[in-house]
């Protein structure tokens, strides 16, 4: 795999709306949510929240990650979430996405966050990165979704 730059997204203000844009193609999130997401990640003292992409080499987003308090689950106490991890189709497979879960815990440690959790149906692919099974939380909406927890 070759070297690939990660850009921490609320550094680069001038990246917002496309980077909002581009998230909101892929979770069906308002655009406004990244977008006022983005903005306070320009001042947070603590790392959260924070967003991530990698870009190819002709300049398209080609995966990102953030990390947010809570990622729409009612288990407010069991944060901060990474969220929105989403890398395009064709470069999959290349270990894009764990290098930014990785990034995103290691800029977490950096600010003395010790765990980090995320809501997911893909468990097989966040076990072998390293995250362990938590609990079942109820989502805001109502239903359930399995939380796990990675220890930095």
């Amino acid at each position: 795999m070759e070297k690939r730059t990660i850009i921490p997204v609320c550094g680069h203000p001038e990246l917002f709306e496309e980077v909002a844009a581009w998230q909101s193609s892929k979770w069906n999130v308002p655009k406004q949510a990244y977008l006022d997401s983005m903005e306070e990640g320009r001042t947070t003292e603590n790392g959260v929240p924070a967003w991530y992409v990698i870009r190819n080499e002709e300049g398209g987003i080609i995966a990102g990650v953030g990390v947010i308090e809570n990622d729409f689950h009612k288990s407010k106490e069991l944060r901060p979430n990474v969220c929105a991890l989403f890398v395009e189709p064709s470069y999959r497979k290349q270990g894009l996405a764990r290098l930014l879960l990785d990034h995103a815990c290691e800029k977490l440690a950096e600010h003395g966050i010790t765990t980090a959790y995320l809501c997911t149906d893909h468990t097989d692919f966040y076990e072998r990165c390293g995250w362990s099974f938590h609990c079942m939380v109820e989502e805001d909406s109502g239903g359930t979704c399995r939380l796990y927890k990675h220890e930095m």
